[in-house]
């Protein structure tokens, strides 16, 4: 197993400083760069965790805490071990807060993410790679479409409301996402009904864009979280293996590409 070095950061954005997380290699050679949106819950040591398994298999990974403008993470009193069915008033907190971060103000923060990845020694040259959860599927998606040329790979796992009917829906703009795109989508999700799945699937593919979108049986929104009810172990190892395969294509040319423009929408 690849030593892991990890250290808090401060990143400057255009609205203050986001406060964030960095693991890499403890190897002092510069990796390729993975961005992890985070989910509502925040930047806790649940996501340090996984950036620590990225940065294992030899990655620099940045988990940045989306919602800096309200405080330094932790902004909520979260028990170690998350039911929001056992404490339904935790919504009451946190909901407002995503509220604010509208995909202007997201895309504003992503551009300062990137450019201080770019600038960093651990940081190797190129593209980067992205991967979101939850609420942080939406971002990575956006982020692909906005910043194309910074982009190589993304990925977003129990995502919800990708593909809405809104003017402002991280599916319209997928004719400008260059990235490989990977989803897993949790199944039975009312945050992304299956409408919504075929909207993305349809954008997506119209667009051109290489990409899979895979639906988990049996997996609840959140699945990927192993410090919450949601938690499902079967979805989650099927998570890190999308994932790291997905990071291997993007950053190891000798590994098997996907074919042309492939797409597989799989049940």
């Amino acid at each position: 197993m690849t030593a892991v070095q990890g250290t808090a950061v401060d990143i400057p954005t255009a609205d203050g400083t986001a406060d964030a997380y960095l693991a890499h290699p403890d190897d002092g050679a510069a990796h390729p760069a993975v961005l992890v949106f985070m989910d509502a819950f925040g930047l806790r040591p649940q996501l340090r965790s996984m950036a620590d398994r990225l940065a294992a298999e030899g990655y620099t990974v940045l988990v940045p805490n989306l919602f800096h403008r309200h405080g330094r993470a932790p902004l909520f009193d979260l028990p170690e071990y998350i039911d929001p069915g056992a404490r339904p008033e935790m919504f009451e907190r946190i909901v407002p807060v995503m509220q604010t971060l509208t995909p202007d103000l997201a895309m504003r923060d992503a551009d300062a993410y990137l450019n201080w990845l770019d600038g960093h020694p651990a940081v190797a040259d190129g593209p980067v790679a992205l991967t979101g959860y939850c609420m942080g599927a939406r971002l990575s998606l956006l982020t692909a479409g906005t910043y194309p040329e910074r982009v190589a790979a993304a990925a977003g796992f129990h995502g919800g409301r990708l593909a809405t009917d809104t003017p402002d829906s991280p599916h319209l703009v997928a004719d400008k996402v260059t990235a490989e795109l990977y989803f897993g989508h949790a199944d039975q999700d009312p945050s992304l009904p299956e409408e919504q799945i075929r909207r993305l699937e349809e954008a997506l593919t119209s667009a051109g864009v290489r990409h899979r979108c895979e639906v988990y049986k049996g997996a609840p929104h959140g699945f990927t979280q192993a410090d919450t009810a949601s938690y499902h172990r079967e979805g989650d190892e099927r998570h890190w293996s999308a994932l790291l395969d997905l990071l291997k294509r993007t950053f190891r040319p000798q590994s098997t590409p996907l074919d042309g423009k492939l797409t597989a929408y799989r049940r």
